[in-house]
């Protein structure tokens, strides 16, 4: 099962993503998934989802796919520039605690550049 949405910049764009996630992972049959496993893909869709918001240019396009032990979350924007580890702001409130924590809760993560622009930031979590 697959499941793919283009957002542009909204107010409720994110929970619009996390919204969308749960709906994709209640849907799913056998094997469904478990409550923690599915509270991880909703909290790595949004941090996802932020950051292409964030530093991304304004739209995304959201892709999940179930395979039989994992589920894969792939999010497209128009920017080239790949995730990095930043140094998180524990004093300015800048942020740079969510691609750690993908990286910390996915199985991989990948950042993948287009030729024709932007990029496709994905990771699969265990189901």
């Amino acid at each position: 099962m697959c499941v793919d949405a283009t957002t542009i910049r909204s107010a409720t764009a994110v929970a619009d993503a996390r919204d969308t996630t749960r709906a994709f992972l209640e849907a799913l049959r056998q094997p469904a998934v478990a409550s923690e496993p599915a509270d991880t893909a909703v909290l790595v869709v949004s941090e996802l989802v932020t950051n292409a918001l964030r530093h991304g240019g304004g739209t995304y396009t959201l892709r999940l796919a179930a395979h039989p032990d994992t589920i894969e979350v792939a999010v497209d924007d128009p920017s080239l520039q790949a995730p990095r580890m930043p140094t998180p702001g524990l004093n300015d409130g800048t942020g740079g605690f969510g691609w750690p924590l993908v990286n910390r809760l996915a199985r991989t993560t990948a950042g993948t550049r287009w030729p024709s622009g932007g990029k496709t930031v994905s990771a699969l979590l265990p189901r």
